[in-house]
């Protein structure tokens, strides 16, 4: 990616973070390819795969349905060909408890033409960064 692709996708993903914080599922997918593949990890909650921006809409629904509140806050972006690996901070209170759950752990976006086509997320940020660069070799 050029400089001025990496902002524009950047910034693309800030506004994608910042809408499913106000729980505007439907924005943040909105810059999603209309065919995106989703993984999250098994041990994460729905974790699985997912396919098309319905699918990825429903999944981060249901993430956020347990919450009383919180947000997932990017704190780092890391471009790696026509990847971005987000570093995520998570703080959250489900409905039920009055505990606070924070989880560090990232988000790799794939990248073409301007969209992401893939986005494979990774409970391990060292996991993440390892996994993008061996796949843009």
């Amino acid at each position: 990616m050029s400089p001025a692709e990496q902002e524009h996708a950047i910034q693309l993903l800030r506004d994608a973070y910042a809408a499913f914080n106000r729980d505007d599922i439907p924005a943040a997918v909105s810059a999603l390819d209309p065919n995106i593949d989703w993984s999250e990890p098994a041990e994460f909650p729905g974790g699985g795969a997912y396919h098309g921006r319905s699918e990825v809409a429903r999944y981060l629904t249901n993430s956020r349905a347990g919450w009383a509140e919180g947000a997932s806050e990017p704190v780092q972006f890391i471009v790696r060909g026509n990847r971005i690996v987000v570093y995520v901070h998570a703080r959250f209170r489900a409905k039920d408890s009055a505990a606070w759950t924070e989880v560090n752990l990232a988000d790799v976006y794939t990248f073409r033409d301007g969209a992401p086509v893939a986005m494979r997320a990774f409970a391990d940020r060292a996991d993440a960064l390892r996994w993008a660069a061996a796949k843009n070799r």
